[in-house]
């Protein structure tokens, strides 16, 4: 059976990355950082002949996913399927302003209650099933092919998942980093994962030759 290569990709950093404020559906730009992950990321991408990239229509995830697109000679399609978890209320607060200010909901959220969702957001139930509806529309589109799709953290956590077999309730033990590369296989029947969290590309030269002559040396 054939199958569609993916590579799974979140935006570039942000201001509110940086502060942990939690971002949700509020349309935060990539910050300078964001910015140059972004070109490093498309120039480590630059050689896979993608025949697509698909992102979430805000911002930081737009601009990181035109980016990757342009260095393919194509144009980056945007998806509101792809968009981040609305966190509803809580949206503009860091993780301490919700444990102060609204501590059932931060044990709720920390809990990972499937069923729970923040005031005029949405619960990990309904993102799941956004999420990975979205996913089985696009690769279905590219059966045989490579494509990138551009999201975000709690967008690559469901995929992670659901590649995984893990419960929406299992504490995550791996990495969401901006700008790391995750790559899976899609097909009708099953989401597998091949590779996760790879984020060479972003490493300064001098430390890849620091970390080179460490794996060396020891």
């Amino acid at each position: 059976m054939q199958a569609t290569r993916l590579i799974v990709l979140r935006h570039g950093e942000t201001a509110w990355n940086q502060d942990t404020r939690i971002q949700g559906h509020t349309d935060i730009d990539l910050n300078d950082t964001g910015r140059w992950q972004a070109e490093r990321l498309a120039a480590a991408l630059s050689d896979q002949q993608l025949t697509a990239v698909y992102a979430s229509d805000l911002k930081r995830a737009f601009a990181t996913g035109a980016a990757v697109a342009r260095l393919q000679g194509l144009t980056v399609q945007p998806h509101t399927g792809l968009r981040e978890r609305s966190f509803g209320e809580l949206e503009g607060k860091t993780w301490a302003e919700i444990e102060t200010e609204h501590p059932e909901e931060a044990r709720l959220w920390r809990t990972r209650v499937p069923e729970w969702s923040p005031q005029g957001g949405e619960s990990l139930l309904v993102l799941q099933q956004r999420i990975l509806s979205t996913l089985d529309a696009l690769a279905s589109r590219h059966m045989g092919e490579h494509i990138a799709v551009v999201a975000h953290g709690g967008v690559l956590d469901i995929i992670y998942r659901a590649a995984t077999g893990l419960e929406l309730q299992a504490p995550r033990s791996w990495l969401l980093k901006n700008a790391a590369i995750n790559r899976l296989l899609w097909t009708p029947d099953s989401l597998t994962l091949v590779g996760w969290g790879d984020v060479a590309h972003l490493e300064e030269p001098e430390h890849r030759a620091e970390t080179l002559l460490d794996e060396k040396t020891t």
